[in-house]
């Protein structure tokens, strides 16, 4: 059988969540290939053919017989007019994939062949002032027409699945749930015997004093704006702290609405200096480290598919406060102190338990560790890969029927 991926969302030099996903299924497609398992059972003889809008970045799996990527144009409306046009033509000339599978909301117009797509979360329904009309329309049309044409819609969260059956009003059974995965050989608790390393990765950052650790975009959704005011608060009975704030900021045109985020941490001069210090975009080699020296990890969103920060952060054996109502409470299962995202007070009364009530920070560590077993990229790929399996044989039985 050979599987097509649209491969774009690994194909970014800077990964936010759905980039990370996406890299990490691809590896695990490469390893197929090669596994014992993957020979014993006849997977090893399975094609992927990557299809990209650019030459593929360089830590992309390396090519082989049996996992090559295609580099389609034209790149403006790709989805639209240059990937069914390239797919039409290998189906003429019988070269086409058998299953094609997108590793993002959009499959490919009037696509010829039976497709999967992606869906991380519906933000752009939940949150539609954060985006330029022009993308809602592409997220909301596109996303819409792809739905009904995929055999199966992959989601990162039971959450996720839900609010993608009730919004769309489709069957459950249509929606397989894959959750992420984390790269164990950075975040781990061996990290924490580094600390030399941590304290570089510290100074580096110009962390002078114990700290609380944010990571992700600079958004509305993200809720960073009550969770300053709720260091605030903290601040007043414990000035002995920073919040660090790791995430990327877009500027200008179809930004995030963050500039009233960003102007209220500029003028956050309360307590020390620098009590607040946002760092921007910071690479894994060093967000391990941050983790491990945090006093918690914090993330009060609005709304998230998923939060693989959270996963990171417990596996570094840094206890965790996240949301309450939304898939993070899912994700954390009971390892991690929730809090309500509209209520300042309870923010800053989670973030108090997490990094002084000792007790509690070892409760959450321990569970923690635990919890994070549930989660592996592998796991993610055979869900994946059996979920692919199962429309083609579902399509074989059809055809044959």
């Amino acid at each position: 059988m050979i599987v097509g991926i649209d491969g774009n969302e690994a194909n970014q030099k800077i990964r936010t969540g759905s980039g990370v996903y996406s890299l990490e299924l691809l590896r695990q497609f490469k390893k197929f290939q090669i596994s014992p398992a993957s020979i014993s059972t006849g997977r090893a003889n399975f094609k992927f053919q990557i299809y990209l809008k650019n030459s593929p970045l360089k830590d992309l799996p390396s090519e082989d017989s049996n996992f090559e990527y295609k580099i389609v144009k034209p790149v403006n409306f790709w989805t639209q007019i240059g990937l069914p046009f390239q797919l039409w033509k290998e189906k003429i000339t019988r070269k086409a994939p058998d299953i094609f599978f997108s590793l993002t909301h959009y499959a490919p117009r009037f696509c010829p062949i039976p497709s999967l797509i992606t869906i991380f979360d519906l933000s752009f329904i939940k949150f539609p002032k954060m985006f330029l009309k022009k993308d809602l329309y592409q997220l909301r049309n596109w996303t819409e027409y792809s739905i009904r044409q995929a055999k199966k819609i992959i989601t990162i969260s039971e959450f996720s699945k839900n609010d993608i059956s009730n919004y769309y009003k489709i069957s459950p059974d249509k929606i397989v749930v894959a959750y992420p995965g984390y790269d164990k050989n950075k975040f781990n608790t061996q990290i924490k015997n580094q600390k030399s390393k941590i304290k570089s990765t510290i100074q580096k950052f110009k962390i002078d004093r114990e700290y609380i650790l944010y990571v992700g975009t600079i958004q509305p959704r993200k809720n960073i704006s009550r969770l300053i005011d709720a260091f605030r608060l903290l601040n007043n009975d414990y000035p002995g702290l920073q919040l660090v704030i790791c995430g990327m900021i877009k500027e200008g045109r179809g930004g995030w609405m963050n500039d009233e985020i960003i102007d209220k941490i500029k003028k956050s001069k309360f307590g020390r200096k620098d009590s607040i210090i946002i760092t921007g975009y910071v690479i894994d080699k060093d967000l391990q480290y941050l983790m491990a020296g945090a006093k918690t990890l914090v993330l009060p969103s609005l709304y998230e598919g998923f939060g693989i920060p959270v996963i990171e952060a417990m596996a570094c054996g840094c206890p965790v406060v996240v949301s309450s109502g939304i898939s993070l409470a899912e994700i954390a299962n009971g390892a991690a102190i929730l809090v309500n995202p509209f209520d300042v007070r309870s923010i800053a009364n989670g973030l108090k338990e997490a990094c002084y009530n000792n007790l509690r920070r070892q409760d959450l560590i321990k569970k923690g560790l635990i919890q994070i077993e549930r989660y592996d990229w592998e796991k993610s790929a055979e869900i994946i890969f059996s979920t692919i399996q199962s429309v083609k044989n579902d399509r074989s039985k059809r055809q044959n029927g």
